[in-house]
């Protein structure tokens, strides 16, 4: 039987025993991001398990020839829409069936969606598949699995050399009650009696009254602790400590994202906000659903032996409710062994606001800082000069660090995400447009071998291109990696677990070289100036309106070891530059050996010449990439 109340874990016969330490460094790893409903349902046939034995199933690999299969009349298209804003049939069991998958890509470290039990039935045509409108953060989502499936995963994932990040979410819960908005004159649309979802209360700095708990039917029942124990498993939400209505703010849905208060007290959509507590951060007084849910996620930790989590919409948090978070399971972690358990914050802004509150709060690492995801896309299509990138990663001293190197374990990269907006509303991936394919390697390879922790968002080395821009665009950008009512590339029935592609093979070798060398993960990082004859150097920069085609190189340096990389931004043709390297560390005369080209067999390797200092000359391929060491 699931628990109900904080008060029924226990905590003894859980802490007892070995667990898994933490990774010596953070950079080292290498974080692949999945959608729980949206990777695997462990049907599919061909697949290589962690052995590298094939495995039969039902559902056959994608080939070129299923593109659009599910969109061939508008019904089928219509049935392809809506199928990505269902439950897709994911599952935790199916995500443990593709380690070998993970592990040869060269990912290290799985982050997986929320994964606790979500409101049903939801309201509206979109089901809460995603796993950030938690109904019951005691118990495992059923359509994902059970509570030992997931310590099952977590297991065979250590065996395997991966660790694991859990999608926690802490603000709010999900679409659990109803306002009451029954004055006629203030609300005339509205219908009181309406069940959770389907009436909106806009933010005004006013507690609404509640009409009553979603009962998991549709309905709407008193707004008491005793009928919200009546209603479990699937209505109100639990943990029952939860239940007193001081643990929501109830003041409405956030109209404006970046208006305090309201940014932090209102309702996200029709997610819940919750009330964390009162006062300045330093002497901060965490409220009883705080603790309580700060208990039920160290509870999750000891249970399934995780290594960190991801704290959602930071943002929308006190900087105390964040401190005392991160304080609570930073402490609990270490009682287990777990010296360096990562919180990753999900945060946005600029680089000196987000890391000033990562630290004032106690996160570990940002994602979203300074929209890396939009230089880095910017850079390889050559739509911005790389030095807006790479200066994101510069002036320690503005930081009020050492040196910029204090950001290779701080910052977690990525070049696509489940909700990344792009381009005025519309949510796409990097693959969308004509050049994307073309540009993906060099794209990742970037993403991988500068600065940062590298995080390979689900389907990227596959090259999915989804996009869209309606009320649900997000499902666009969630393919089913498993094919599915809602496969990628406008498909269906079809699997994407290929380890022949060439995207897949070549970030392979691309991984296993940063593995090899500490100073892809460690090292200090530089821009570099190119030339194309050999007497003017200069960074890449844009002369006019049009797309820098050329060659983008930059290199990691490590005590004495320098390593060159360098992408090329021409999706068409090879680019050659003459590439600055570090004048203390080489001779003229001089042999850079080639660690990784994107053009297959051996390479020669390069002359150090007194060029600028000293310099080497390159050649990328289109599209490519290279590392000189």
């Amino acid at each position: 039987m699931n628990p109900t109340s904080v008060s029924d874990l226990d905590f003894a016969a859980l802490t007892a025993g070995p667990k898994t330490p933490s990774p010596s460094a953070w950079e080292d790893e290498v974080v692949y991001f999945l959608l729980v409903d949206r990777f695997s349902d462990n049907q599919e046939d061909g697949y290589r398990d962690l052995s590298g034995s094939p495995v039969s199933g039902s559902t056959p690999l994608f080939t070129s020839s299923d593109n659009g299969n599910a969109i061939t009349s508008d019904a089928d298209a219509e049935n392809w829409r809506t199928s990505g804003v269902q439950f897709a049939g994911g599952t935790l069991a199916g995500i443990r069936s593709k380690l070998g998958y993970l592990s040869r890509l060269g990912a290290t470290a799985l982050w997986i969606s929320p994964v606790l039990k979500q409101t049903h039935p939801s309201v509206g045509p979109a089901d809460n598949y995603h796993g950030y409108a938690t109904q019951d953060f005691l118990t495992v989502e059923p359509h994902f699995g059970s509570a030992a499936e997931l310590r099952d995963l977590v297991r065979d994932a250590h065996q395997a050399r991966l660790r694991v990040i859990l999608d926690v979410v802490l603000n709010h819960a999900g679409d659990v009650f109803a306002y009451d908005l029954h004055d006629p004159n203030r609300y005339p649309s509205n219908d009181p009696k309406a069940p959770p979802g389907t009436v909106q209360a806009r933010w005004d700095e006013n507690t609404y009254p509640v009409a009553g708990w979603g009962d998991g039917k549709g309905g709407v029942g008193p707004f008491t602790p005793a009928a919200a124990a009546g209603v479990h498993p699937d209505g109100a939400v639990f943990p029952a400590e939860l239940h007193p209505a001081e643990t929501f703010t109830r003041e409405g849905q956030i109209s404006n994202f970046d208006y305090e208060p309201e940014m932090r007290d209102g309702d996200f959509f029709d997610l819940k906000d919750i009330h964390h507590g009162t006062g300045p951060t330093d002497t901060y007084t965490p409220s009883p659903a705080l603790k309580a849910m700060a208990r039920c996620y160290c509870w999750w930790i000891a249970f399934a032996d995780l290594d960190g989590f991801r704290v959602d919409t930071v943002k929308h948090m006190d900087p105390g409710a964040t401190r005392y978070f991160t304080s609570t399971v930073h402490e609990f972690a270490q009682s287990l062994g777990k010296d360096r358990f990562l919180l990753i914050g999900e945060d946005t802004g600029s680089r000196v606001a987000a890391i000033d509150r990562m630290e004032l709060t106690g996160l570990d690492a940002d994602l979203g800082l300074a929209d890396v995801q939009y230089q880095i896309e910017a850079v390889v299509k050559g739509r911005s000069n790389p030095d807006n990138y790479f200066s994101l990663f510069r002036n320690s001293e503005l930081l009020g660090k050492g040196s910029h190197t204090w950001l290779r374990n701080t910052v977690v990269v990525t070049i696509d995400d489940h909700d990344k907006v792009r381009d005025n509303g519309h949510k796409r991936r990097f693959c969308t447009d004509d050049d994307g394919p073309t540009l993906a390697l060099a794209a990742l390879a970037l993403n991988a071998t500068t600065l940062g922790i590298p995080c390979v968002y689900y389907g990227s080395e596959q090259r999915f291109d989804g996009s869209g821009g309606d009320d649900f665009a997000d499902r666009y950008i969630r393919e089913a990696m498993f094919g599915g009512g809602f496969g990628a590339f406008r498909s269906r029935g079809r699997h994407f677990f290929d380890e022949t592609s060439a995207i897949y093979q070549e970030l392979s070798r691309v991984l296993a070289v940063r593995k090899a060398e500490p100073a892809l993960r460690r090292g200090r990082q530089f821009l570099r100036q190119i030339s194309g004859d050999g007497q003017t150097f200069g960074l890449p920069t844009a002369l006019s309106a049009d797309r820098i085609r050329s060659l983008v190189a930059w290199s990691r340096i490590l005590f004495e070891r320098e390593l060159l990389c360098a992408i090329n931004t021409d999706p068409h043709q090879q680019q050659t530059a003459w590439v600055t390297i570090d004048s203390s560390l080489h001779s003229p005369g001089d042999q850079l050996s080639c660690l990784y080209h994107t053009q297959p067999g051996p390479q020669p390797g390069r002359l150090v010449e007194a060029r600028n200092g000293l310099a080497v000359r390159l050649t990328v391929p289109a599209g490519g990439f290279v590392i000189y060491g």
